[in-house]
């Protein structure tokens, strides 16, 4: 009833919430990203997206789809490898960025190895900066991370995007006659670099409450009033909260699957797990349970 392309093409529109972006993603025309979307409401009855010249935003039913789109695409992915007899093997060196540890990242990479027993997956968490450079080192074969500001809007593959925003302890008040108290990564963390060039082009004093390497050490800091940190909207960590106080905008970021570019590098492990993650990207948007 619903055609797996039409369903990776709803998948990939609903976690960039572009039809462009998702076209861009699959390497089709955006006609037929248009088209796939709309055979898809004609096969299901239901509108899946509000759209208009300047959004694109799924509806209750879309949301619904999502669900299925994923199901019935994982069985379909399983039944071609049993059939094909293909199975992968290798090592597989896999980098995280911190801001996936308190999601779903660690159900989808269960789920890869169980549906591939015999990739050995090494998994690096650590700053996008710091990944970004061990990528281009040849250390690690596939990495999910914020896009570096240094490379240009093609580098990598979209998993979605979201807005960079202050957070902060729900009690937090900030005197606007005082610098900025900064709650960040040590170099070469890419949130950190954000707030640091955003302070200084308005003007804003600031100063470094707290550095840790660890997310965990962050919110810890965060939760007891020291200060705010840059942190991705959608994955504000529990009993934290978005803070305004007149600070100025840090803009919009992208989490992008980039490739390493090693000969040797296990192609078909990294793209078997680029298109997992793909497939479940909407579920590292939230905290899991």
């Amino acid at each position: 009833m619903y055609e797996p392309a039409q369903l990776r093409t709803f998948l990939a529109v609903a976690q960039t919430l572009s039809f462009t972006r998702a076209a861009r993603r699959l390497g089709l025309r955006q006609s037929t990203v248009s088209q796939h979307v709309r055979r898809l409401e004609d096969a299901t009855g239901r509108t899946l997206f509000t759209r208009d010249t300047h959004s694109v935003e799924l509806t209750e039913d879309g949301e619904a789809m999502l669900g299925f789109a994923r199901t019935i695409l994982d069985a379909h992915e399983r039944a071609a490898a049993f059939f094909t007899g293909t199975r992968l093997r290798g090592r597989l060196r896999f980098g995280a960025s911190e801001d996936f540890v308190l999601t779903e990242l660690p159900e989808i990479l269960e789920a890869f190895r169980r549906e591939h027993p015999e990739v050995d997956l090494e998994l690096t968490v650590e700053l996008s900066g710091t990944l970004h450079r061990r990528l281009a080192d040849g250390r690690l074969d596939l990495v999910l991370a914020k896009r570096h500001p240094r490379d240009d809007a093609t580098a990598g593959t979209v998993v979605w995007r979201d807005e960079l925003v202050w957070i902060g302890g729900a009690g937090l008040r900030l005197d606007p006659q005082e610098p900025v108290p900064l709650i960040v990564y040590p170099p070469p963390g890419i949130t950190r670099a954000r707030a640091l060039e955003v302070l200084e082009r308005h003007g804003r004093p600031w100063r470094i409450a707290c550095t840790s390497g660890s997310l965990n050490g962050l919110v810890a800091a965060a939760r007891a009033g020291l200060g705010v940190m840059a942190h991705t909207r959608s994955l504000i960590p529990p009993g934290l909260t978005r803070i305004r106080s007149g600070l100025p905008d840090l803009g919009a970021v992208d989490f992008v699957l980039l490739h390493g570019r090693g000969r040797a590098r296990p192609q078909k492990a990294a793209d078997a797990l680029a298109a997992a993650i793909l497939a479940s990207g909407d579920r590292l948007h939230r905290q899991p349970g």
